[in-house]
């Protein structure tokens, strides 16, 4: 573990100046100030232990307010967080909205009620941030949703790429014979992730030349197994020359799977599905899915360093984003041609 004496050694300053510069302190040159904050932000430094803090006795708490209370990917997400937060000085307080709540207008509530040092947002809407944001007055992280376009200095944000990761996954099914392709989403109106994700397909089937008629092969769906299933029943009903479905969450991927086979039919046999996320279920479920998979323990981890920076050393907002990977499964078979009807 990096530790204040190793900033010391590599910074070539000593122990009393890095500790300066991580309390803040304006008794630092700039020169030192700006060679240690570089090392501290290349080598992912979260100050635990500073003279300041350990004066302190009052509990300290990060704030992580949940978008939706069935999503396993944030579930995932949570226990990293926990864990990572759990060897610094601070407490965890988690706070669950449901997903198509204003997540911003509890945020505030949190901020006066509880008075956090930080909050973490899993999930987000963009237009919520923009009209009331500016009321939460602690440092801020956007988790799995890009921030930097928002343009907020307290907001810093950790993500994958939703327009590109959705490209990707219409790619694969495209490239493994598949043209009539059906998507279960959420309302773009309320999940920004869904809207996202939903212009990423659109680029794919642009790039291959592949028209989508939206009434006939998109479902809206929330991310539950039970309106999954539903939406799944729906689409099969109005597109009945679908050879596959994207759906934008493994667990929605689950509910529709159940529906087509209650429906009668096979995966990937008769209808392959796409996942998105990579939750542990997916490695695990029958068949095993092909998804997308986020790198949820990156993202905790990171999330959670930029905030105690943010904190601890008044650092600027950061934006990154966190690569993601396709997981072949076995729910999605390669067809040609002559099978497509």
């Amino acid at each position: 573990m990096l530790t204040i004496k190793d900033i010391a050694r590599e910074s070539g300053y000593s122990v009393s100046t890095v500790s300066r510069v991580l309390n803040n302190r304006r008794d630092v040159s700039p020169e030192a100030k700006k060679r240690i904050t570089e090392i501290v932000t290349a080598r992912h430094f979260v100050p635990n232990n500073n003279a300041k803090h350990l004066k302190q006795n009052s509990s300290k708490t990060i704030a992580v307010l949940v978008k939706g209370t069935s999503n396993m990917l944030f579930a995932s997400i949570v226990e990293a967080i926990q864990k990572k937060v759990e060897a610094t000085r601070y407490n965890v307080s988690i706070n669950y909205v449901d997903e198509d709540d204003n997540e911003v207008e509890e945020a505030v509530i949190v901020c006066r009620e509880r008075k956090p040092m930080g909050m973490l947002f899993l999930g987000g809407n963009p237009k919520f941030f923009e009209q009331s944001f500016e009321a939460v007055n602690v440092p801020c992280v956007l988790v799995t949703n890009q921030g930097e376009s928002l343009g907020f200095q307290s907001l810093s944000s950790v993500s994958t790429d939703d327009v590109a990761a959705a490209e990707y996954a219409i790619d694969y099914l495209v490239n493994q014979g598949h043209q009539k392709i059906g998507i279960l989403g959420g309302d773009f109106a309320m999940s920004h992730t869904s809207k996202q994700r939903y212009l990423g397909c659109m680029k794919s089937f642009q790039k291959h030349k592949i028209s989508f008629e939206e009434q006939k092969y998109y479902e809206k769906s929330r991310f539950s197994y039970e309106s999954a299933y539903g939406a799944m029943k729906r689409l099969l009903a109005k597109a009945e020359d679908i050879t596959a479905v994207f759906a934008m969450s493994d667990m929605t991927a689950i509910g529709a799977i159940r529906a087509i086979i209650d429906c009668g039919k096979r995966v990937p046999e008769d209808i392959s599905v796409m996942g998105f996320d990579g939750i542990t279920m997916a490695k695990y479920y029958n068949p095993k899915l092909t998804t997308i998979q986020q790198q949820y323990g990156i993202l905790a981890a990171r999330s959670v360093e930029i905030l105690l920076q943010n904190i601890d050393m008044d650092a600027v907002s950061v934006h990154e984003v966190v690569p993601f990977h396709l997981v072949q499964g076995e729910s999605v078979k390669k067809i040609d041609v002559s099978e497509v009807k």
